[in-house]
């Protein structure tokens, strides 16, 4: 199997090559920044995300498994855990956000991001609850459970689910 042009980046930036940084960058930087400011709702937080995850890539570029996704997948999910920690972080200082995120118009979405949300509206309401409450909100299972008033088991089991259909429906 031939590598992708963003798996190529990812190794020209493994093997030392800086300004693939750039070309990662200029490639990821808008999709990085929107699941950021979608979890945090603050645009300025959400850039300082962005900034931690492309350090991070810079420094982890070879960490990357094409066995285990794509690099979009990997961003995606370096993003979304960088931004539940600054969450977190927010939650246990008990502050809020300067200003609300301004809302993404159409126009700004990309077509994947079309697509999975698409995808999402197909599966059923129990299974795509739960995957809203966790990808756009941050919430762990447990918290999941607690606000579904549902067992942990059955919620890892729908999320689970759903998330297989969403793989199906996107392949």
């Amino acid at each position: 199997m031939s590598a992708t042009g963003a798996e190529q980046l990812l190794e020209r930036l493994a093997g030392g090559q800086s300004e693939a940084l750039g070309d990662v960058f200029d490639r990821y930087g808008g999709f990085v920044n929107a699941v950021a400011l979608r979890i945090l709702r603050d645009a300025t937080e959400a850039e300082d995300v962005v900034q931690e995850v492309f350090m991070q890539v810079w420094r982890q570029a070879a960490r990357f498994d094409r066995s285990r996704g794509t690099p979009e997948a990997w961003l995606c999910t370096i993003a979304r855990s960088r931004a539940l920690d600054r969450l977190r972080r927010r939650a246990s200082r008990r502050e809020e956000p300067a200003e609300a995120a301004p809302g993404q118009t159409a126009a700004h979405r990309s077509a994947e991001e079309i697509a999975v949300r698409d995808a999402l509206e197909l599966l059923p309401e129990d299974q795509r609850l739960p995957l809203k409450l966790a990808y756009y909100e941050g919430l762990s299972q447990s918290e999941i459970a607690v606000r579904l008033c549902a067992p942990l088991g059955t919620v890892k089991t729908r999320m689970r689910t759903g998330l297989l259909r969403l793989r199906e429906r996107l392949a």
